[in-house]
């Protein structure tokens, strides 16, 4: 993310309007007040960790502390003149500053567009790859096909003996049921589909909705005594969210205990958030620091994908401008992907995503190998995908990925593994 020469002066600004002393602002992030000083007089540089840290302490967007309002307001116009070749994009600014209003409206209707056409991708993805959709409309169709045969048959025998269209009409009956049984199990998937909290399809859905709701920081993991949120938590409808919510709950506390929140965040200041550094300072696995960086307080402009030995997504933490698919595989060009297939080894890359207008990225990767088992059990892989803002400039060698094949608009891709429904199939 790129830095205005007066962020400091916002980041005092807007402590000064919340009313907290330099010292509070200071302990809430993890740094010295003196360091805390020399950044708010703009002689350091704040790194991407320590804004969001600031970000969500100020309850501010890290982009409006950065750069200030009028940037956001600027990109979100080019995203709208993006691909009219008859949009003056290098009048931006002078359109902003003379007609305030109409930027404002254009920028919230272009926020609105982007929105559905996630909803759309979501949806589209959802049709094409949801198990239990398929399944449904499976029987309905079957027993919609079963009653039309058995109805010819009545309609066009009419010399049926007694016995066999007694016969006949019990299968009506019973496919008929089977059919208003199926409909009614499709009309309450579907119908739950839309209910935010509780009526997710799957136990992995749940999941994710929770840990969005508290946006990825378990506050209870970071005290041995704190209750279990997961008992209460109204996403979590099914026992195999539950479940899912338990384990990722364990996990969480023991990577507290290994990374003690104010320790690791001074760390994170001091490294810039490097996650090989900072591995290496606290002693633990690359994954483990993945984890606590995507679950930092405020991280919103912090990305995390965890996947297993068979590719399939574990955990969707998304950032602004990285989709990340709700069924079956990502990008097969995701370093995610690479690393899994080369265990123990760092990988870090810039990628650049597939859109109107393409977003830049810096990805970390690291699969690591277990055997709960012992070593005459199967081994077992988890690879994670670390996600952070990257300049907007160009850089040699970044990688052009997507969200998945389903829906990336990069007809060209030699890695593709089906036709995209957002390119003429043609």
């Amino acid at each position: 993310m790129a830095r205005a020469a007066l962020t400091g002066t916002r980041i005092r600004a807007r402590r000064a309007q919340l009313g907290l002393k330099q010292a509070e602002l200071a302990r809430a992030i993890g740094v010295s007040p003196a360091y805390l000083n020399l950044i708010e007089h703009n002689r350091r540089p704040v790194s991407d960790r320590l804004l969001t840290a600031l970000a969500g302490t100020l309850e501010i967007g890290a982009a409006a502390l950065a750069e200030g309002a009028e940037p956001t307001l600027f990109e979100a116009l080019r995203e709208a003149a993006a691909g009219g070749d008859d949009a003056e994009t290098d009048r931006i600014e002078e359109f902003a500053g003379r007609y305030p209003g109409w930027a404002a409206l254009l920028a919230e209707r272009q926020g609105r567009i982007l929105t559905l056409e996630r909803t759309i991708e979501a949806l589209t993805e959802r049709l094409a790859h949801d198990p239990q959709l398929s399944a449904s409309l499976h029987e309905v169709l079957s027993a919609v096909t079963s009653i039309r045969s058995t109805a010819a048959i009545l309609a066009e025998t009419e010399d049926i003996e007694p016995e066999w269209r007694a016969r006949f009409h019990g299968n009506l009956r019973d496919d008929s049921e089977r059919l208003a049984d199926a409909a009614e199990a499709l009309v309450g998937y579907l119908d739950a589909g839309t209910d935010r909290e509780t009526g997710l399809s799957s136990p992995q859905e749940e999941f994710d909705a929770w840990l969005a709701a508290q946006e990825f920081h378990i506050a209870a993991a970071e005290g041995a005594a704190a209750p279990d949120p997961t008992v209460t938590a109204p996403e979590l409808a099914s026992s195999g969210s539950r479940a899912l919510a338990r384990g990722w709950l364990e996990r969480a506390r023991a990577d507290a205990e290994a990374l003690p929140l104010a320790a690791f965040a001074r760390a994170v200041a001091e490294t810039g958030g490097d996650p090989g550094l900072l591995a290496a300072q606290f002693g633990v696995p690359p994954l483990a620091v993945f984890r606590r960086l995507a679950g930092l307080p405020g991280a919103h402009t912090t990305g995390l994908v965890l996947c297993d030995g068979a590719g399939a997504l574990t955990f969707r933490k998304p950032v602004e401008g990285f989709t990340l698919p709700r069924f079956g595989a990502g990008c097969p060009i995701w370093p995610l992907y690479q690393a899994l297939s080369r265990p123990g080894t760092a990988i870090r890359a810039t990628l650049e995503m597939a859109g109107r207008v393409p977003r830049r990225f810096l990805a970390y990767a690291w699969c690591e190998a277990a055997y709960p088992a012992g070593f005459d059990g199967p081994q077992v892989l988890e690879a994670g995908m670390l996600l952070l803002p990257a300049d907007a400039a160009r850089s040699p060698g970044e990688l052009p990925v997507g969200a998945t094949c389903r829906i990336c608009p990069r007809a060209e891709c030699p890695a593709r593994r089906e036709p995209s429904i957002l390119t003429d199939a043609g």
